[in-house]
């Protein structure tokens, strides 16, 4: 892999996160040369790579486009997560350091600060996916990574309709979560990071404009 190919699927990868890239929005190989001044090589290896981490599909004759997600797949995939993530986290907690339950407490006091949508939804990806950083099954850690990045987009656009009323509840269940590994409670922690993550998936649920549904 180049240092070319690495910063252009840098740059898509941001763009797709940031939501500057919609679902469903093609992804065009010579524009995004010309725009970052690669060649169209390196381009398509970025979208090789991108394809591999859910953010971008390949449609025959057609190209590359961010994928559309129907309410319907959104919430299975959240299933997934309520399944798949405290297998991680159950994986990871024993071999978490001082350092990484140090960083939580930082990232989770700058978000009960108050920040935008935008540093919140960073700053919570970084929460979570550091409480799984010491899993060592690589094919664990990619799937959850992969189900992260295909659903941040809807995730965006819930946080949008729903405003910071609803922080708080955020706020609480990551402070039972912290709590929980502080004490290294493997159960407790796994309890709360499956309610975290379905209470997101009822009250998406609750927002069918989201997924441009009635």
């Amino acid at each position: 892999m180049t240092v070319t190919t690495q910063r252009v699927a840098e740059q898509l990868r941001k763009a797709i996160l940031g939501g500057h890239l919609a679902p469903g929005e093609r992804v065009r190989q010579e524009e995004v040369a010309q725009q970052l001044g690669a060649s169209r090589l390196p381009v398509r290896e970025a979208l090789q790579m991108l394809a591999a981490e859910g953010m971008v599909e390949h449609e025959p004759n057609k190209g590359a486009r961010v994928p559309w997600l129907s309410m319907r797949e959104v919430d299975v995939m959240y299933k997934m997560r309520e399944q798949l993530e405290p297998l991680a986290l159950a994986e990871s907690m024993p071999f978490l350091l001082p350092g990484d339950l140090l960083r939580l407490e930082e990232i989770q006091d700058e978000i009960e600060a108050g920040v935008s949508v935008e540093q919140f939804l960073a700053l919570d990806r970084e929460f979570h996916l550091r409480t799984y950083s010491a899993c060592g099954i690589d094919h664990l850690n990619a799937t959850v990574t992969r189900l992260w990045n295909s659903t941040q987009y809807y995730r965006r656009a819930f946080m949008q309709i729903s405003g910071p009323s609803r922080r708080w509840v955020v706020n609480a269940e990551h402070r039972l979560l912290m709590d929980a590994l502080g004490r290294g409670d493997e159960i407790d922690a796994g309890r709360f990071l499956a309610g975290h993550i379905r209470r997101t998936r009822i009250e998406l649920n609750r927002h069918p404009e989201v997924f441009g549904e009635d």
